[in-house]
C-alpha cells in the first residue's frame, strides 16, 4: 500500500492532492496541516511531544490522516514528522509532494525584508530541510521514494523577460532557490534511488492568488482550480522516476505561462508535460 506525505494540505493544491489521493485506492495519505484543527472527514493525531497533551480526535477516515501544527517555515517541523512517523510505525514513504508556500507581492518602490524572509523561510529552507530530515532517517527514503517540491515557473530565470517585468523579487527568487535545492538533493539522493523533482503545477485560482490581485489575471492567464491543477500533477507522478531526477516540470504544460512564447516559442508548439528551463 503506498504512503503518500503532503505538506501544507489544509487548501489550494495541498488539500486538492489529498484528496485526489484518498480517493485512490490502497493508498494511505498524510497530510499536514498548520493549525490544530483538521479538516472534517479526517483521522486526527496530535503531535506527540511530551509536553503537549491533546484528546485525539477521530473523525470519519479514508485512510487520510492529518498531522496538525507543523510549520514548515520553523526547525520543528522536520521532527515532529518523524516523531508522528515514528509512533505510527511507518517505515518508507513511496510520494512525498511538499505544497507549503507564502506570496508577498513587492516593486522596486516596495521591497519587504520581512516578507522575503519568510517566502525565502517558507518556500526553500522549510522543504530543503524537511527533506535532509527525511533523508537521514534509516529507511523512510529508500529506492523508488519519489520527492516532488512545488515550484513554479516564476523560479525559472531563462522565462524571466522584459514582457513581464521586474518586482516580486522574494516570491521569484525563492522558487528559484528551491529549484536549486531541488537539483542538489536529487544529486545526493541518486544512489539511492530516491527521484527528486520540482514543479510548476500550473496557475492556480486560489486565495493565494486573489490575495496578492493576481485574480484578475485568472480569465486570461487560463488559470484552473486547485482540483483540476492536483489531478493533473497526480496524473504526471505515476509517469515520474529515477530517470527525470534533478529535473523542472510543468505537467501541465505552458498554457498558463505567459513569458513562454518570447522565452520558448509557440505555446501551441511545446509539449505537454514540459521540462522547464532553468
Amino acid at each position: 500500500m503506498p504512503t503518500v506525505l503532503i505538506v501544507g494540505a489544509t487548501r489550494g493544491l495541498g488539500a486538492s492532492l489529498a484528496k485526489a489521493y484518498t480517493s485512490q485506492p490502497g493508498y494511505t495519505v498524510l497530510a499536514t496541516a498548520r493549525t490544530s484543527n483538521p479538516p472534517a472527514n479526517s483521522t486526527f493525531y496530535p503531535p506527540l511531544t511530551h509536553h503537549l497533551t491533546i484528546e485525539i480526535t477521530i473523525r470519519i477516515a479514508k485512510s487520510l490522516f492529518y498531522i496538525p501544527n507543523i510549520d514548515l517555515s520553523t526547525p520543528s517541523a522536520g521532527p515532529h514528522i518523524l516523531d508522528y512517523l515514528s509512533t505510527r510505525s511507518i517505515t518508507k514513504l513511496d510520494i512525498i509532494i511538499i505544497t507549503a508556500g507564502y506570496f508577498a507581492t513587492e516593486s522596486l518602490a516596495s521591497p519587504s525584508f520581512d516578507a522575503q524572509e519568510k517566502m525565502y523561510k517558507t518556500c526553500a529552507i522549510g522543504p530543503t530541510i524537511l527533506v535532509t530530515a527525511l533523508a537521514n532517517s534509516p529507511t523512510l527514503l529508500s529506492e523508488s521514494s519519489k520527492i516532488i517540491l512545488v515550484s513554479s515557473e516564476s523560479g525559472s530565470i531563462a522565462l524571466r523577460h522584459e514582457s513581464e517585468g521586474g518586482g516580486n523579487y522574494g516570491h521569484h527568487a525563492s522558487k528559484a532557490a528551491l529549484n536549486m535545492c531541488a537539483k542538489l538533493l536529487a544529486l545526493d539522493l541518486k544512489e539511492r534511488g530516491v527521484a527528486v523533482v520540482s514543479v510548476h503545477p500550473g496557475f492556480m485560482r486560489t486565495e493565494m492568488t486573489r490575495g496578492v490581485g493576481f485574480d484578475k489575471y485568472w480569465d486570461v492567464g487560463g488559470a484552473v482550480t486547485p482540483d483540476v491543477a492536483a489531478e493533473s500533477l497526480r496524473e504526471w507522478i505515476e509517469t515520474f522516476d529515477i530517470g527525470m531526477t534533478g529535473q523542472y516540470w510543468a505537467p501541465r504544460g505552458a498554457a498558463d505561462i505567459g513569458t513562454a512564447e518570447p522565452v520558448l516559442g509557440p505555446k501551441d508548439k511545446l509539449p505537454i508535460p514540459l521540462q522547464l528551463p532553468w
